[in-house]
Parts: structure tokens; sequence; C-alpha cells
């Protein structure tokens, strides 16, 4: 017999894994525990009172507005999304635990009906298909190892990007990964109608037609490349003709500035180039002064922000949000998986940190601080339960594309894991958020032994982290690891980071370590600027 917690919180219901001491009674709970939002009942009788608790459920939905469900582990799902049958404000379901989505639950969910929208971490495809033809959008979160530059071009990371994806950009000339990825895509996806690509070669371009043919898409392939040479437009000009008619795929040409200046104003050029020469300078007057402009701005922005969390720190007493944190950790301590017959292996720490626990009163996702010696990186740092949110939204949760510092949705701010992974948004004009971050990757920073050591506080701890590797890196996620299957994994990953170092610091990394890891983007995009440092002090 186990114990299902039931949790609301704004407008979505929350299902967990309850173990406890205490007996359970198989009747509805006090009202003291309803009224705090939590419910707990037993497997058992959620099974024999189907009914009346469905009641119940849809009852819930209707007063609080709920139109979210949230469920810890998939092995509850069919147990959970029978309760649904009957409430009708129920659009959107997460399924939090990182496992597949098996067959049994895609077909609950369909039953629902009123189900729009479900984000799990991976599911198979023909499962992704059967949940769109029922129109019910799939998200998922567990991310694709690719190859090719064609995947990474079009930011093709997860499943349900491929699936949804509407229009995409071919890069020529094509490498076999690249062949090979775009068939994979083409076999999965089923919203494609668009095809941009960047430079003309006929042979290449044929073979992407057979493919389309072979996948019977109907789309509109647009080619982007200065062509003058009037052979080649006659030749695309037959080919469209011949594929529009019979199989729907419809060839155009973006001409070059070139073509129309020579074929179209011949008798013009002269001033047509005066008045796109001004056109062009007075833009480009105009990009320049705009982008001054908005680094101004969001250097103020993030400076106000600042301000504003150190008025808070002063002037806001931490006690209760302390107390509040602490008992809330007490709860999640509770809440287990199935499986787990032995108490948690770590820890509940207590709230230590006044400073970080005065800003909970603006945002309960405050985890810790992070400081870099000698760059503007002095900011609290958030987390949630995903990667994405904070690319676009600041610490007051408000839009923003600075976005803000925030840890990895996988980590533990409580209890460290091996690796506590740490994202910023490169805003290098402006020098907010990790902007300044390319200065520990110039020799006078990296040298420079005050440099070499990160101050990252939570709630919990004071710590300090030295520093044993700095590198770029093209874009991957070899380094992005936080579990490890075994010690000898764990020296292996340390190896590979510390080979990549632009220096040695000559640190050795013991198998017990702890290590921070702050990434960010470089070069434009196409890489990564990445720094390790391992653990040496928590600060008491």
């Amino acid at each position: 017999m186990k114990k299902i917690l039931i949790n609301i919180k704004d407008n979505t219901i929350i299902f967990a894994y309850k173990t406890n001491n205490s007996t359970i009674n198989n009747e509805l709970i006090n009202t003291n525990i309803i009224s705090n939002n939590e419910l707990v009942f037993s497997d058992v009788y959620i099974k024999e009172n189907n009914k009346i608790l469905s009641a119940f459920i849809n009852e819930l939905s209707l007063q609080y507005h709920i139109n979210k469900i949230v469920i810890s582990k998939n092995s509850l799902a069919p147990l959970i999304l029978n309760l649904f049958t009957k409430a009708s404000s129920i659009t959107s379901v997460y399924f939090k635990s990182d496992e597949p989505l098996s067959y049994t639950i895609c077909e609950q969910l369909i039953s629902l009906k009123t189900i729009k929208e479900i984000n799990c971490y991976t599911l198979q495809p023909f499962m992704l298909e059967l949940l769109d033809k029922n129109n019910i959008t799939c998200d998922t979160r567990s991310e694709i190892l690719y190859l090719s530059n064609f995947m990474e071009t079009n930011n093709l990371i997860r499943f349900s990007n491929i699936y949804y994806k509407t229009n995409i950009r071919i890069n020529t000339p094509l490498t076999l990964e690249d062949l090979t990825d775009i068939e994979n895509f083409l076999k999965i996806n089923k919203y494609l109608k668009i095809v941009h690509i960047n430079t003309l070669n006929i042979k290449e371009l044929e073979h992407l037609l057979k493919l389309f043919i072979k996948y019977e898409r109907h789309l509109k392939i647009v080619i982007h490349d200065n062509i003058n040479d009037e052979k080649t437009i006659n030749y695309l000009k037959t080919l469209n003709k011949k594929y529009k008619r019979k199989y729907h795929l419809y060839l155009t040409l973006e001409y070059s500035k070139e073509y129309l200046n020579q074929n179209i104003f011949k008798q013009t050029i002269i001033n047509t180039l005066k008045v796109c020469g001004l056109i062009i300078s007075s833009l480009v007057i105009l990009v320049v002064t705009y982008i001054g402009v908005s680094n101004y701005v969001a250097l103020k922005q993030v400076n106000k922000i600042k301000d504003e969390l150190a008025e808070v720190i002063t002037t806001t007493d931490p006690t209760p949000f302390i107390e509040a944190k602490n008992k809330e950790n007490e709860k999640n301590y509770e809440i287990t998986t199935p499986e787990e017959e032995t108490p948690n292996e770590y820890p509940i720490k207590k709230v230590t940190n006044e400073n970080l626990a005065s800003l909970l009163t603006v945002n309960n996702d405050v985890v810790g601080e992070l400081k870099v010696n000698n760059t503007n990186i002095d900011y609290p740092v958030v987390q949630t339960d995903n990667n994405d949110y904070y690319l676009k939204h600041n610490i007051n949760r408000e839009n923003n594309a600075n976005g803000w510092i925030y840890m990895d949705y996988r980590n533990d701010a409580m209890n460290l894991h091996r690796n506590t992974i740490i994202y910023g948004h490169n805003m290098y004009y402006s020098g907010v958020m990790f902007g300044t971050l390319y200065k520990t990757a110039t020799k006078n920073w990296y040298t420079n032994p005050e440099n070499q050591i990160i101050t990252f506080n939570t709630l919990y701890e004071k710590m300090q982290f030295q520093i044993f590797s700095i590198y770029r890196v093209p874009k991957t996620n070899d380094y992005l690891k936080v579990y490890f299957n075994d010690n000898q994994e764990f020296l292996d990953f340390i190896d590979l980071v510390k080979n990549r170092s632009i220096y040695n610091f000559n640190v050795e990394v013991p198998v017990d370590a702890k290590i921070l890891t702050l990434s960010t983007c470089s070069n434009n995009g196409t890489k990564r600027l990445v720094i390790h440092a391992k653990l040496i002090t928590p600060e008491n």
C-alpha cells in the first residue's frame, strides 16, 4: 500500500508518492489539510473509490481553476489520469520524471478528450504521431546528440522539435552526416512547409528533390544565391515547372542584387547605387545607435534590479522565509519514489544564508549567489524545472532578453551533485550576465591566483571553488553531465575537460570532489566558453 500526495499550487495539481510511518486512513483527509491545498490518499483507496474521487477532483479543478496536472513518476499516471475523465478544465499534463512515456499512458491521454498539450522526457515516434492526430501537442525534454551541421543549424535538439518544425535551412555542401540526418528528419517531421537552401549545387538539389518526393512532401524551396547565369536560371525554371505540376514542389530563387541591377535597372544603376548607399549608411548609423542605446538600457535595467535586491536584503527580516523554506524542504524530503525502501541518503540542511533567504520574497526560485573575481559577475542564482525559462526572463520573472544566471534544473542546491552547472547569456556589449566571462580566457586574468577562486554560495552553505580548466569548445553536451555511473566515469570526465584547458592550472581533482561548471555562448553562438572549478572550502 502506497500513499499518494496531492498538492495544489496556483492553477496546477501535483501528484507524487509519499512515504511515512503513519497508518493510512481510507477516508477523505481532514479540513486542515484540505485548506492547506494538500491531500493524501492510499493507492488502494483511489482504486476502490474511483468514482467518488473523480467527482471530488473535478470539483477541486473547478474551484481552484486548475488546468494543469503534474505527475512525479510515470508509474503513477494510469491511476491518476483515471480520476480526470470528467474534469473538463484540464488541458495540460507534465510528466516530471526522466523516463519514456508508455503506450498505455498515451491511450489514456487521448481518451481524456480535453488534453491539448503534454510535456514528457521522451516517447516513441508513432506515439507522438498518434497524439498529434488527436490534437495533442507534445513537448519532449530529452536532448538529441547530433554530429551534422544540418541538425545544429536548425536547432533540432529535441524529438518534438523535429516533429513540429515548419521550416528548415540547408547549408551546402552537404556531408554524409547531413544527408543522413535530413532523411531521418523527413521520416519523423509532419509539418514542414518551407526549405531554405543557402547556395545552389545542382547535384545536391536534385538529390534533395528525390528525398522530398520519396517522403511525399509538398514544399516551397527557396534558393538563396547570387546567380546571374541565364542558363542556370532557365534550368531552375524548367525544374520548377516539372516538379510543381507533378509533385507540388515549388522552387523559387532569391535573386542577387547584382542580377537585378544588371537586368532590370541598367539605365538607372548609378542613381540606384547612390540611393542604396545612402540607405545603407543611414541603416548602419541607426543600427549602431540602436545597439548602443539597447546596451545602455540593458545595463541600467540590470543595475536597477541589483540595487533593488540590495535594498530587499537590508530591509527584510529573513526569519519567516527561512522557516518557510526549511518547512518546504522537510515536506519535499518525505516524497520518494516507490522503489526507495531506505531513507534518503542525503541529509536535510537548514537555511543559513540570511541574505539569500531575504531574496525569496522576490523570487522563490533563488537558490544561490555567484561571484567571479575581476568580472561583472556578481548575481543571485535561480533555478526552475527546465533550462529554458530564465533564458528569456529576469529574476523578477519579467520577459527580458538578458535572461538571468541560473542553475541546471537537474542539480540540487541543498546537496550538490558531483557537477553543478550554471548558465548565463553572453551579453558581450552590455557586460551583463555572463557578458564579461570572456575575460577569464585572457592570460592576464587566468594567471592571477586571486582570479582562480570562484565564490558560489547557496541558501545552506558558503563555498569557494578553485578553477582547474578553462576552454572554448564547439557546441556539445559532453561537459554537461550531472550524474556519473561510477568513479571511473567521473575521473574520465575530469581528464576530458582538463585536456581541453587553455592553461595548466596544476590542480588535482580527487575522485570524491564536487565541481562547479560555468557555461556561456562564444564566437557568435558557434562555440561554448566553459570553466570548471573544484570545491575547496565550504565556509562555515
